[in-house]
């Protein structure tokens, strides 16, 4: 329900910065994986497994509210929600510096609760925000997307830069100031006012058409996903190991200017934006064109090139395919936010972690020996290659359901 009775410019504006702050959570963890493996001695595969946790704890939060959205107090979860997000980048921090040999379980517990708040945040933010009055909704949707985006930029090049002047050793203050942020948020939701919000499953009378189309929805914020996060984890392995680039280097040459271009491809759609449906085929083409290129060009520059350009290409599948769930089923409900969130996070956690499997075993293979010997690359970087190819399916497919529902939702 839009309310025009009271002023709801700072919630909005409180909306945009809880985004920025909660982009500490999901980027700031991989720029410490090195160090907590020379500080604590602790395995890649454990490290890896600490992603997983995030967006598997994101996922149930999703489900829970998809389906129990009524037993919540909408608000309340609201203004709690940032609470949560430093309490447990505290507990990621304080651990392991008070209790080294149990770092590890510090790890674990402080990202299950940043990453419930994470969850939270992508559940209610966007229905929040969707909630307020507005002349321009859509494009209020992509600038709040576009703000996190630069909250990943501001995150990695700010932590890149303290991490190189004051050392990896004292990675826990860095923590615990982007562990503050969240509290300006608190502060901010608690003396703003908020909205009333549909926590029903869509409008009277619609809920059983839904089936069909909100399932393509998902299916489209998946594959969406799949692509934008498959980048985001992989670009500074991939500039790393494949082009040689000190790690320094490839996180603000590779993962910097992905996130700047994520964010410019969102602010252009909320500034001109229009007909998201053909925006969401070119950019799912835009983004097969850049995975094939990032893994079938010999020259390094190009590769750097199309991995960076990857941003904009994905920049409006995750909000844009819920300003076409908007569109097409008006007023849908936290209920149909978070069912959507959930499909975005399974795509987040399955293909990352596929790529990751792919060039664990392509590099051990029979073919990327060949390979080496021809082309004068190690078999890790033509398992990096392969996986690059691997994942321009998600993208494609992306290509091909989007036609489908453009004639699906045409006949309705």
């Amino acid at each position: 329900m839009k309310v025009k009775s009271k002023n709801f410019k700072k919630t909005k504006y409180t909306c945009y910065f809880a985004n920025i702050a909660m982009a500490a959570s999901f980027s700031l963890p991989p720029l410490l994986f090195v160090t907590f493996r020379e500080m604590y001695g602790i395995s890649y595969t454990l490290l890896g497994t600490l992603v997983l946790t995030n967006f598997c704890t994101q996922l149930i939060v999703d489900l829970i509210f998809t389906f129990f959205t009524k037993y919540f107090n909408i608000h309340r979860t609201i203004r709690v929600m940032p609470l949560l997000t430093s309490a447990g980048m505290l507990i990621y921090a304080l651990v392991p510096t008070f209790f080294p040999d149990k770092a590890y379980v510090g790890l674990v517990v402080g990202t299950v609760i940043f990453s419930v708040a994470a969850g939270l945040c992508e559940v209610l933010l966007s229905p929040l925000v969707a909630a307020l009055p507005s002349d321009n909704p859509d494009r209020d949707m992509s600038r709040l997307h576009s703000l996190y985006a630069y909250g990943v930029l501001l995150v990695v090049t700010v932590s890149t830069v303290f991490l190189k002047i004051f050392g990896t050793q004292n990675w826990m203050y860095l923590t615990l100031f982007w562990a503050f942020l969240p509290l300006v948020a608190f502060t901010l939701f608690c003396t703003s006012p908020l909205p009333d919000m549909d926590l029903s499953q869509g409008e009277s009378g619609t809920k059983r058409k839904w089936g069909f189309g909100m399932l393509l929805c998902v299916l489209c914020i998946f594959l969406g996903s799949a692509a934008e996060n498959t980048m985001t984890n992989w670009i500074s392995g991939y500039l790393e190991t494949a082009l040689h680039l000190p790690k320094t280097v490839g996180d603000i040459l590779g993962l910097a200017l992905f996130a700047v271009l994520l964010g410019l491809g969102r602010t252009l759609y909320a500034k001109y934006g229009k007909n998201i449906t053909k925006v969401l085929l070119v950019s799912m083409a835009g983004a097969v064109v850049c995975y094939l290129t990032a893994g079938l060009s010999p020259n390094a520059m190009l590769s750097l090139i199309a991995c960076v350009l990857t941003g904009i290409c994905t920049s409006m599948l995750w909000p844009g395919t819920l300003i076409l769930m908007e569109e097409k089923f008006p007023n849908p409900g936290v209920a149909a936010y978070a069912l959507m969130a959930a499909g975005g996070d399974f795509g987040a956690s399955v293909a990352p972690q596929a790529m990751g499997i792919v060039v664990d075993k392509v590099a051990v293979s029979n073919f990327a020996a060949d390979m080496s010997t021809r082309f004068a690359m190690t078999p890790d970087e033509v398992g990096m290659k392969v996986a690059m190819l691997c994942t321009a399916v998600f993208p494609a497919l992306g290509v091909f359901l989007l036609l489908f529902m453009m004639k699906y939702f045409k006949k309705k």
